[in-house]
């Protein structure tokens, strides 16, 4: 689909890479992985034509169509939130004038036998396809399904956008962007403004509907479950690693390894080399070896290693006074703005050493419950905080109260104590403020590197109840390994408010869900709470809060008998198997048969097989029978949402 050679990009003396080369397939999901500053957003906006390159080519054929979602935008304020996702459709109108004129030239054709007149069916089949592809039929149910998947409740489709926050409007252009269909989906961090529900709902758009994407994220688990293709920018260089991120990370730690002893052995036969010149430089019987040694010298090529790997580093908190057996208690706990509640009845306790995560959609009252803890707002009921408590807090505005005239150095020196003062070069480093990035002022900082420097200063402040309001946002995945050891190693409280399943698994002990004004509490991990709380996608935890709360509200009626409802669940989940196994044999049947098709285009390229019907036939047979099992695992897929929706 997109091919790519020889790419270069430098912005000063060194490039940001160089000698890139390789190919974007139909149906590819690659995640783009590397340090921050490697070149992960710069290649997706050249991919997209919205930057340019250094030197190199960038093939992209002329009817192929690409959906980019940066991590920042202009967004508008002057319409509705359905009006603004109507726009994804504006093409359609002329999408289907070009189906009609393709057609019409059909119809004038005599030719039928021609490659030209081949070349015009191609033409009309791809861009009739495509044509269907954009739901022209059925526009308005697919906004409100993208939209509803992402988060948003049917009342919010008539509200003006400028009602909404940036992450939330940052939503909306998402799912402008998966109402294209777009043949190439390229997401910079589209995780970042999601929760744990709308982001396993996107990676089961993703894999069911995209055709091929290319995302940048942090976010592991997404990317593992999205993903089975890795593309590594490291030393200037991309490396194409055709397998998920898990896998990737064992193989890279073995082709460091390799580069390692590479690097090594180079480094010795430098030195055995500089040892001749400098013995026999100055013998006259050993001239001609000498300058041969130096034209040696001269020829060899560096070995470049990746950058050290501090995945060993440990951040520890320092030592804090021990607080009493509960710093958290609510008894009854309530907030409304005006006639809405955010939450009510709320009761729970919080023991020392416990580490929690709140978790819910957006909106439903996570950071307001955080923030009647701290104080900063009123409330109803009762919420104690125990005895000898010092709390530590990170806000999504923490990053506002740094001292701009400060360097990053000084900031965290100003709070490191005993021998953490002799470790903050290492701590700096693990954060991605290594070299000479730590003599930067705080003013010329970035929102995310300002996040990451509140967040270190955070760490180093001896206090022994944390509380962490989506801490991971901007933090790579070295540094969230790095931020996770320490919480667990921390001694005292943490309540940790995230959306990143991967980073809070192994972490919490206990889980809060927030849903419709309630506060439920789950004993085990997050996964044990997703597993438990799996009716068949998180996209119906809301709505199954809601029936409890109804179902309180209700008099009580006669209980359905218990054999009756395990049964039915019995039953139900046998249909999700037994439709996941038709999903997935299709997919393998679409495999075969894009590979036999690959082979046969193959052979159809050489100047013997030209005229050869036996393979122009199987070919033609095999396209059929591919598009006869694409429409097959459309309706398949469709069918298997139908089961889970029910």
């Amino acid at each position: 689909m997109i091919s790519i050679e020889g790419l270069k990009v430098e912005f000063g003396v060194k490039p940001l890479f160089q000698d890139a080369s390789f190919v974007i397939n139909d149906r590819d999901r690659i995640a783009l992985v590397g340090k921050n500053g490697a070149g992960k957003s710069t290649l997706l906006k050249i991919l997209c034509g919205k930057q340019k390159q250094t030197a190199g080519t960038v093939a992209v054929p002329t009817d192929l169509t690409i959906g980019y979602l940066p991590q920042v935008m202009n967004l508008q304020d002057d319409t509705t939130v359905v009006e603004e996702a109507r726009k994804a459709f504006s093409n359609v109108a002329e999408m289907a004038e070009k189906v009609e004129r393709l057609s019409k030239q059909m119809e004038e054709r005599t030719d039928y036998d021609s490659e030209d007149y081949m070349a015009l069916v191609e033409r009309y089949s791809a861009a009739h396809d495509h044509y269907l592809m954009m739901g022209a039929d059925n526009c308005e149910a697919e906004i409100e399904r993208i939209l509803t998947g992402l988060g948003f409740n049917r009342s919010d489709l008539t509200r003006p956008t400028n009602e909404f926050s940036g992450g939330w409007r940052m939503r909306i252009e998402l799912a402008k962007l998966l109402l294209q269909r777009p043949d190439v989906l390229l997401l910079d961090e589209p995780t970042n403004h999601l929760d744990i529900e709308s982001i396993q709902w996107l990676e089961q758009f993703l894999a069911q509907s995209a055709k091929a994407v290319v995302l940048v994220s942090h976010d592991r688990a997404f990317i593992n479950n999205v993903c089975n293709r890795t593309l590594e920018i490291t030393c200037g260089k991309i490396v194409d690693y055709r397998v998920k991120y898990d896998e990737y990370v064992v193989l890279r730690k073995e082709r460091r390894e390799q580069q390692l002893r590479a690097y090594e052995n180079q480094q010795k036969e430098i030195a055995d080399i500089k040892d001749f010149i400098e013995r026999f430089r100055y013998k006259p019987t050993k001239a001609v070896q000498v300058q041969s040694r130096i034209k040696q010298l001269e020829k060899i090529v560096p070995i470049e290693i990746d950058d050290v790997d501090t995945s060993s580093l440990r951040l520890k908190f320092p030592p804090c006074l021990r607080s009493g057996d509960f710093p958290i208690i609510c008894d009854d706990v309530r907030k409304d703005y005006g006639e809405h509640t955010v939450f009510d009845h709320v009761t729970l306790t919080i023991k020392r050493g416990e580490k929690v995560a709140f978790v819910g959609k957006n909106g439903e009252g996570k950071s307001t419950l955080v923030k009647c803890i701290m104080g900063e707002i009123p409330f109803t009921g009762s919420l104690k905080i125990g005895h000898n408590v010092q709390l530590g807090y990170f806000a999504q505005n923490q990053a506002q109260l740094l001292d701009e005239t400060l360097s990053v150095y000084q900031t965290i020196d100003n709070v490191a104590k005993g021998e953490m003062r002799l470790r903050i070069n290492d701590i700096l480093g693990a954060f991605m403020f290594g070299g000479e990035a730590s003599e930067k002022k705080v003013k010329v900082l970035s929102g995310g590197e300002r996040s990451r420097l509140a967040m270190i200063r955070l760490l180093l402040d001896p206090v022994n109840l944390l509380i962490l309001d989506e801490p991971t946002n901007h933090l790579d995945m070295q540094s969230k390994d790095v931020l996770k050891e320490a919480i667990k190693a921390f001694d005292g409280t943490a309540i940790i408010v995230s959306h990143d399943r991967e980073f809070l698994d192994g972490l919490v002990d206990k889980v809060y869900e927030f849903g419709n004004a309630m506060v439920r509490e789950h004993i085990g991990g997050i996964y044990d709470f997703l597993h438990k709380r799996n009716i068949a996608s998180l996209d119906e935890l809301g709505t199954h809060a809601k029936t409890e709360k109804e179902n309180e509200q209700k008099p009580q009626q006669s209980p359905t008998s218990p054999k009756q409802s395990y049964a039915d669940h019995k039953e139900r989940q046998k249909r999700i198997r037994k439709a996941e196994r038709a999903v997935e044999d299709s997919e393998k049947k679409i495999a075969e048969l894009e590979t036999r098709i690959k082979q046969l285009d193959e052979q159809l390229c050489k100047p013997e097989n030209a005229a050869n019907l036996t393979l122009v036939n199987e070919y033609t047979e095999t396209q059929e029978k591919l598009d006869t099992e694409v429409e097959k695992w459309e309706k398949l897929c469709e069918e298997l949402d139908n089961i889970l929706e029910d």
